[in-house]
């Protein structure tokens, strides 16, 4: 062990597998010690045990009270919509010809498109985010700006610019050509830059023609390392509107099948109005479906059917969507989640909300063993949770009488204020 040698001492919360399916993947040390080496984990594990391990004079930072657990993972979040968030509007369609595509036009310029990526990578970390798959826009400088901002704090993002041919104003459109060489050019330039990773990125299926969809497929196949965002049915009337452009298609989630679109490291947001071979196909491929309960009501969307999507063990994942989503709290996305099901008849613990925050999350990043997870080895990116941060949450959280308890205190309860530290790669990034 070398002098880089950090020791916390604290509560330690993470997960080895999906709590819904295995009773053991909880792990928790109610007195532990984590070590984290060269922006790396080093051991996680009870303090009793660990300690005796540590070279004399070793410093401890002594976080008893607190708890630490990886960072968050949030799956889809768009970070050109940061200043259209709480915008109203009756549906999706309208939300994104009102506000959303106005907003994104602004984003061809550089500096504009810089100083939006600074304060949403700030606000991530507030809230305790320390990855996420990022929507930019259909500019290339888009990208640009938000990797450089995110590669100069040594983060770990996911981002792409958006492709776009059609059903969209003038000022937001490429062509099938330009986009796919655009793509192709921004992961030469950043896709696996430090801990950048690049994302082909389909806004969805009705802006796209078939020729962006052809390129976009071939592109996935040219760099199966990168990874596939876009959404599906996420809305009625969008529904109608596939199967409207894309009358073969078995199904919307068939249209992006249909062009290669389907694959491990593809990431779909919504995916309330599938069928069971949808969610068979999902499952099939390890395509992820990313769960975006704060839009899913904002917008009237719909409820995500957890049964059926468990029945099928469709890889889940959770996410803010911002700026249809309303908050970047992912504990204030767990408050939403846990509703969301509970209307649709399913009961989350939230061991399993706190699972999908973070390991769910690696996993459907295919980041499983790097990040999300107190494993050896693993990017030394972590949070300190804070339940005493405020009045009420301190008062609820002194007549907890278990884990679970205490977890679902902060999921309801909780927000930025409960984030009292924010960890990448082993260097303190916020501090509340």
């Amino acid at each position: 062990m070398s002098p880089s040698l950090q020791a916390y001492r604290a509560s330690l919360l993470y997960f080895t597998n999906d709590p819904a399916f295995d009773e053991h993947a909880t792990q928790w040390h109610s007195d532990g010690l984590l070590l984290v080496q060269d922006g790396r984990i080093q051991a996680a594990g009870d303090y009793a045990t660990l300690a005796a391990t540590l070279p004399p004079g070793t410093a401890i930072e002594d976080l008893r009270g607190k708890i630490l657990c990886p960072g968050f993972i949030d799956t889809h979040i768009h970070y050109p919509q940061l200043d259209i968030i709480g915008s109203p509007a009756p549906g999706l369609l309208p939300w994104l010809d009102n506000y959303t595509f106005p907003a994104e036009h602004r984003f061809q310029q550089p500096e504009h498109a810089s100083e939006v990526a600074d304060f949403f990578l700030d606000e991530l970390l507030r809230n305790g985010t320390t990855s996420a798959a990022v929507y930019c826009t259909v500019h290339p400088q888009s990208v640009d700006a938000f990797f450089a901002a995110s590669h100069a704090r040594n983060l770990r993002m996911v981002a792409g610019k958006c492709l776009m041919d059609r059903n969209a104003p003038d000022f937001l459109r490429d062509t099938a050509e330009s986009g796919a060489r655009e793509s192709e050019e921004l992961i030469g330039r950043w896709h696996n830059k430090g801990r950048q990773h690049y994302a082909i990125t389909v806004r969805f299926a009705p802006t796209s023609t078939h020729e962006q969809m052809k390129l976009a497929g071939e592109l996935a196949a040219q760099y199966p390392d990168t990874y596939i965002q876009t959404h599906v049915a996420e809305n009625t009337d969008e529904v109608n509107w596939v199967k409207e452009l894309y009358p073969d298609a078995r199904s919307y989630l068939d249209v992006y099948d249909g062009y290669g679109l389907m694959r491990q490291r593809a990431l779909y947001a919504h995916c309330i109005w599938l069928d069971d071979q949808d969610r068979a196909r999902m499952a099939v491929t390890q395509s992820a479906a990313t769960l975006c309960p704060t839009s899913n009501l904002f917008l009237g969307s719909g409820l995500f059917d957890f049964a059926r999507a468990d029945a099928a063990r469709v890889p889940l994942s959770l996410a803010t969507d911002v700026g249809g989503g309303t908050s970047f709290s992912m504990l204030q996305t767990m408050n939403e989640l846990y509703k969301v099901a509970r209307m649709g008849g399913t009961y989350l613990p939230a061991q399993r909300m706190f699972y999908l925050a973070t390991l769910g999350g690696a996993r459907a990043l295919q980041l499983e063993g790097t990040i999300g997870s107190f494993t050896p080895g693993c990017d030394a990116d972590f949070i300190v949770l804070d339940p005493q941060a405020t009045p009420l949450l301190a008062r609820r959280s002194a007549t907890t009488d278990s884990l679970e308890e205490q977890l679902f205190a902060l999921a309801i309860l909780g927000d930025d204020r409960a984030i009292a530290a924010t960890y990448s790669a082993g260097v303190r990034v916020h501090q509340r």
